[in-house]
Formats: structure tokens, sequence, C-alpha cells
């Protein structure tokens, strides 16, 4: 359905790396991203405005993507939060830049810190990826860097309460305000290193890199084993398969339908094809 895979980038199906961040791993996943994305993202967009905040949340989304194709195994991965992680590192590095005029900084850093856990803990559970998570919020936060250069102060109301609540302003100190943040060294840093990491991932992407060979023990980044989930690759499997002496027997997983087959050495390929037919 447009979900990342090992077996299908390999096939070159290189537009799933523009699906996949707009797909959710079920409704439970669905409404924690929309909830911080609606949440986070107000905020941002009220004080930085909408082609700003839409700029980090579509390259935030890719930039995911991407890092995620460099680990995906052969069972589908969704990346979705990787964009909303984009815009909680954007938030954190708008914060850092800013520090010393917020006056509610440490309750910003609370609701960040927050929802960066909730979604990261998500991202052990098979299918929802969190290699885009780390690239999303590596992303985010370098052009939050490079593009929050100038809030929109005018537009925040003197008395307004929230995670992004300024100190008293006066015309002066707005203008002071402004200059300290326009730091054009900074901003070209992280623009540099944004370019380079899309670049690089890029490139390795293109050339079917796979860091998992590289890195035997961060699978267990994306997905942590229990008694309720399995991790494993053949886990994707539609149906279950039971061998005795001389028959298999394959039992569907979503209809419980089952079929005997007097034979036992089927290939991984042979029973993805039986159980097409036992289950549709």
């Amino acid at each position: 359905m447009g979900a990342l895979r090992r077996k299908l980038l390999v096939k070159h199906e290189i537009w799933r790396l523009v699906t996949s961040p707009w797909l959710h791993a079920g409704m439970f996943s669905l409404i924690i991203n929309l909830s911080g994305v609606i949440f986070i993202g107000l905020q941002l967009e009220r004080e930085f405005g909408s082609l700003r905040i839409g700029m980090i949340y579509l390259c935030s989304g890719f930039t995911g993507s991407l890092m995620s194709a460099l680990f995906v195994q052969d069972i589908p991965e969704v990346g979705s939060s990787g964009a909303l992680f984009g815009l909680l590192g954007a938030m954190l590095s708008g914060l850092i830049r800013n520090w010393k005029f917020y006056s509610d900084k440490f309750t910003a850093l609370v609701v960040l810190c927050l929802a960066a856990t909730i979604n990261f803990s998500l991202g052990v559970l098979p299918h929802v990826d969190n290699f885009s998570n780390v690239g999303g919020f590596v992303s985010g936060f370098l052009l939050g860097f490079v593009l929050f250069f100038d809030p929109r102060l005018e537009q925040v109301p003197l008395n307004k309460k929230g995670l992004f609540e300024y100190k008293e302003k006066s015309s002066m100190k707005l203008m002071n305000f402004k200059q300290k943040l326009d730091k054009p060294v900074l901003r070209s840093i992280s623009l540099v290193l944004f370019a380079l990491i899309v670049t690089g991932c890029v490139v390795a992407v293109l050339h079917g890199e796979n860091l998992n060979n590289q890195c035997s023990w961060c699978h267990y980044v994306n997905c942590i084993p229990s008694e309720r989930w399995s991790c494993n690759v053949k886990a994707s499997l539609p149906c279950e398969v039971r061998k005795t002496a001389n028959q298999s027997i394959l039992t569907c997983k979503s209809n419980g339908k089952s079929r005997v087959y007097t034979f036992t050495n089927l290939s991984e390929a042979r029973i993805r094809d039986l159980c097409s037919e036992i289950c549709y």
C-alpha cells in the first residue's frame, strides 16, 4: 500500500519514500500522531507562519523516510511520525536559539520530551519505524536553526499563555530581539549539514545500502521482541505452518481456514503463494 520494505526497494520502487510518511500503523498510531501534529504544529505555526512550518514538516517526513530505508528489513514499515519528530526537533532548536527570550521555556521542554517519549515508545512496535523518527528529528532540528530567524511576534498576544510565551515586549526590545536572532553563520552551517545528510542518504538508498549489515544491534531500536508480537521477518507470513512427517498444514491467520498438503519441502515463496489461495 506504500510502506517501505527491503525487497520492494531493491526492485526500485523508490516512490515508497514519498508515500511511507503519510501512512499510519493503526488507529492508535493515527490518533497519537495527529494529536501531536495539531498541538505542536499550531503553536509553531502561530509564531513562525504556515510556510516555514510546512517546509519543515514535509522535509522532515522525507528525510525520515530516507533514514528508514537504510535500515528497513523485509517487513512493511511506515514512518508517519517522522514529520512530527521534525516539528519536535524544530521546537527544540527554536528554544535553544531564543532561550533568553522565552518566559515559559521549561513547560515547552516538558511537553517536547513527553511527546517524543510517547512516539518513540510506539516505534518499538512492529511496522512503526523509529529510524524515521530519528531522521525526522535531526532534519527538523537543523531546519529550525535555518528558518526560525524572524518570529512573527506582532501576531502573538501580549497576554498569551502557552508553550511559547515571551517576556514583556516593546518596539525597542522587539528590534533588538530580531537582531540577536539573525545568526547567518549558524543558519549557513545548519543548512549545509542538512544538505549533506539528505544527499548522503539519497546516494546510499539508490545504491541499495543496508546498514543493518554494519550494525548488528540497530534493529532493536526499531522493534523490541515481546510475547505479544514478533520482530522476526518470517512473522509477516499470512499463514501458520505446521509440518509432520509427510504433510504440511497451512492455517490462514486472518480467517482460520486450513489446508493440508502432502509435501514438506516448501520454500517461503511457495508458502506465500499457497497462503494467498487460502486467505483470499
